[in-house]
């Protein structure tokens, strides 16, 4: 990577779990920070000035792009039909519709524009789960990968990065061969997913990691392939994990132990590895996962989307579960909401406040979703780290009116997407004043990308 320096001037930075005033931001060319200097009172010469309070750049930990397509279109059809009640189960059988209608190109296209609204969310890096790899009935396409390369390509024209979680998909429940739409995701086997994942590179802004989709998606005899694969290369590792009580209930009836266990069992736990959702852990669930160190990534508006619950988000943190966050099936992309959705979650749960700082909840968005992806050196706004942050407004109609010394407060428990002035990338500026340069139109980019796939 060989990027132009470029020097910028933020009025106000949160970093070391601070707000400081006056900060000069240097980059270097190879998109790192080269130095910080605080208490510079005015933009020096030739600096590009951030308003705002300027944070490290959040990280989505957990995407399926071409679920974007299904926003407002699954409400629909969850109360067609005289109001019938739908569910994670009949929500799914809309996805896979919009499944079977991605080709590499489309995907492409789809994945660009989300990407880009991620960017303006004040996305920096993107952990995809990504299982949708074959041709209808499961046929290879001539480059095995390609979904997958159409995913990264997307993220580069984006400016963002991205952690491919190659997924290993390899049956339809317990006990059930893959049918219908999900012969895209399967490649058979578990050493065959290894083979095809293992063709995949990473460059300076991709990272390739594995990922299960679930232990009802992979038989338990496989799961070991997937976490050696992952262990090998150093690779992050993620996982569904107990997002809906009927998969516990499936997994105690399959195996005679809850999904975590299994997971435990087969060697799938530990730092490297992210349970993505753990709404429904078992008391002794929670242990395991804490006491492991596995990361748990929380994705708020999609559990309450899917009518999924409200995860123990307080409970696994204290016993020991980095906390990260990902807006999932994208009902919307919103990091700073699905961030004060962890504090207000819990306040609903518990019936009262304070669970988390704001400070303590920046941390779980930026750092920790960071580290969980890959990118231990994203994050943290420092001399040699990763140049990548983002600015929010403090003074839009959400944020106006509390002092800078709240400003950290001000941006987690008011502000939103659309709160977002800047996104910086590798030193490089990919939104500015709320427009993303690289993507022109990104809301006509969308509409254009999803017309195909939900047109009846």
């Amino acid at each position: 990577m060989n990027l132009t320096p470029q020097t910028y001037w933020a009025d106000h930075v949160w970093t070391g779990g601070a707000v400081r005033a006056g900060v000069v931001i240097a980059t270097d060319r190879a998109g790192r920070i080269s130095h910080l200097r605080s208490g510079v009172p005015e933009p020096p010469v030739g600096a590009v000035s951030l308003r705002g309070l300027t944070i490290p750049g959040l990280a989505n930990a957990h995407s399926h792009a071409f679920h974007r397509a299904l926003r407002s279109v699954s409400q629909a059809r969850d109360t067609a039909g005289g109001g019938a009640h739908g569910s994670f189960w009949t929500w799914r059988e809309t996805m896979y519709a919009v499944a079977e209608r991605l080709t590499p190109d489309l995907y492409f296209e789809l994945a660009r524009a989300v990407y880009a609204e991620m960017a303006m969310a004040g996305i920096t890096t993107v952990g995809e789960f990504h299982y949708l790899h074959h041709a209808p009935g499961g046929l290879h396409y001539r480059d095995p990968n390609a979904m997958g390369e159409a995913l990264i390509a997307a993220a580069a024209e984006a400016g963002i990065r991205i952690t491919l979680l190659d997924t290993c998909y390899l049956a339809g429940g317990f006990g059930r061969p893959p049918i219908g739409p999900q012969l895209r995701f399967s490649d058979g086997t578990a050493d065959a997913w290894a083979e095809r994942a293992a063709a995949l590179t990473g460059s300076g802004t991709t990272r390739i990691g594995a990922a299960v989709h679930s232990v009802r998606a992979v038989p338990a005899e496989q799961l070991a392939t997937v976490a050696q694969w992952a262990r090998e290369r150093s690779a992050p590792l993620h996982v569904h994990l107990s997002e809906q009580p009927r998969e516990n209930q499936d997994c105690l009836a399959a195996h005679g132990r809850t999904p975590t266990r299994l997971l435990a069992d087969h060697g799938l736990l530990g730092p490297g590895t992210t349970a993505v959702h753990a709404t429904h852990p078992t008391e002794e669930d929670i242990e395991l996962l804490g006491g492991s160190g596995t990361a748990v990534c929380l994705c708020p508006s999609t559990e309450r989307d899917l009518a999924d619950g409200i995860g123990p988000a307080a409970a696994l943190r204290d016993a020991g579960s980095p906390l990260c966050l990902g807006s999932d099936s994208h009902a919307m992309i919103d990091l700073l909401a699905e961030t004060r959705a962890v504090e207000l979650g819990e306040r609903v749960r518990s019936l009262r406040r304070g669970h988390w700082s704001a400070d303590a909840l920046l941390a779980a968005a930026t750092e920790h979703g960071q580290a969980a992806l890959g990118w231990p050196d994203a994050g943290r706004l420092e001399t040699g780290a990763l140049a990548d942050f983002t600015t929010v407004s403090l003074d839009s109609v959400r944020t106006a009116g509390p002092p800078a010394a709240l400003a950290a407060e001000a941006v987690i428990f008011a502000a939103t997407a659309a709160d977002v002035r800047h996104t910086v990338v590798a030193g490089r500026h990919v939104v500015r004043h709320g427009e993303h340069q690289l993507v022109p139109h990104v809301a006509a980019s969308l509409a254009e990308a999803i017309a195909p796939l939900c047109t009846p």
